[in-house]
């Protein structure tokens, strides 16, 4: 029998989970033309969601899940879709949502690494315990996440699926090398250059990098293809964490870094194949989508000893102690010094991301619905 399966799709939009949300209902739509789907929608990201098939509509809610208020607006907006069964693709579960539900966490970062101490944050560790323990099932995407996740919140393990995620199939696309080339020089910059790729907060250790970098920069300013070595940072919030331009200004490389912000799809991937490594020190993770992209385009990588990295880039990546300023430096200089090791993580990389793929994601989801709606 046909069920109607709602899913919160107001994230599109967003660097990661947008990742997450729009691959999930493309193979979604691939999959499924039996069960019918409501997309919940802001309006500015309709556009996002054609093509997917008569059994796929939208529906344009305005508020943002940020939104105090949607707590009780958005539960009551769904009643009215009438849903067999919702799914949050990530834990920001309103706090009056009707039950089945279904959430997926990626990351316990909230938790374990709070970005306010206040009244406001304490209330959202509150409704991020509670959107878990009252879900029907939890779709954890790493082992490392499920662990965590019974670990902190206690959820019994019979209700807690694992589900890995994978890159977005473009990043592996043959580049036009002449339009990568203008972007680059839209930007100016031009290679050799480390690149970093994700948000700034704290756990991501982003100042251990610039640290590890000013070590090997300092190193190599006399060698013949690295001397004018640069690290390109794309990801958001800079203002908000100091730590990182203060990092860049006493190790005194601010004119070897470069911070972009957040830049579109169609960017980062250029900069992924172009950066002569992909380098990823963080210090907790869910998963490691952002190093199997940089994989997916054949960029060597360089990433933490973390058990959620370790499952995602497996033996494919130089793996490195992330508090460890000098590992994190050795494992740099050795993936540029060393033009085989290069080669073989850019071989190896490419064959690990292909091991992940969105239709057998689905295919797990589908399975979830499943058990809950049957």
């Amino acid at each position: 029998m046909p069920r109607h399966i709602v899913i919160d799709v107001r994230r599109i939009g967003d660097f990661g989970i947008g990742t997450y949300i729009r691959n999930l209902v493309q193979a979604l739509a691939r999959l499924d033309q039996e069960n019918r789907y409501t997309l919940v929608t802001l309006p500015k990201g309709a556009n996002e969601l054609t093509g997917l098939g008569t059994n796929f509509h939208a529906a344009e809610y305005s508020r943002p899940d940020t939104d105090v208020i949607q707590n009780a607006a958005f539960p009551f907006f769904l009643r009215r879709l009438k849903p067999d069964l919702v799914h949050i693709p990530l834990n920001s579960v309103p706090y009056w949502l009707q039950r089945p539900y279904v959430v997926t966490i990626h990351d316990m970062s909230s938790l374990l690494f709070p970005a306010r101490g206040d009244v406001r944050g304490a209330m959202h560790q509150e409704r991020y315990r509670r959107g878990a323990a009252r879900a029907e099932r939890i779709i954890a995407v790493s082992h490392s996440t499920r662990r965590d996740i019974e670990s902190f919140m206690h959820i019994p393990t019979d209700r807690i699926r694992t589900i890995y995620s994978a890159p977005d199939p473009s990043f592996a696309l043959t580049p036009d090398t002449s339009q990568d080339q203008q972007i680059l020089q839209r930007y100016s910059i031009q290679p050799p250059f480390i690149l970093y790729a994700g948000t700034i907060r704290p756990q991501k250790n982003v100042p251990r990098l610039v640290e590890a970098f000013a070590v090997i920069r300092s190193e190599l300013e006399n060698h013949p293809l690295f001397g004018n070595l640069k690290l390109v940072i794309i990801g958001d919030e800079l203002s908000r964490y100091p730590a990182v331009r203060r990092a860049v200004v006493a190790t005194r490389v601010e004119p070897f870094v470069r911070f972009l912000g957040f830049v579109p799809m169609d960017t980062l991937k250029v900069f992924y194949r172009a950066a002569s490594l992909f380098a990823f020190p963080s210090l907790h993770e869910g998963f490691g989508l952002a190093p199997l992209e940089a994989m997916a385009c054949g960029t060597p990588v360089v990433a933490s000893d973390i058990p959620a990295l370790v499952e995602a880039v497996g033996d494919a990546a130089e793996l490195v102690t992330p508090d460890n300023l000098f590992d994190v430096a050795r494992g740099l200089r050795s993936v540029l010094l060393d033009e085989n090791r290069r080669r073989e993580l850019s071989q190896t990389g490419r064959a690990r991301a292909q091991r992940f793929d969105w239709d057998d994601t689905a295919r797990a989801v589908l399975d979830v619905y499943r058990e809950i709606t049957s």
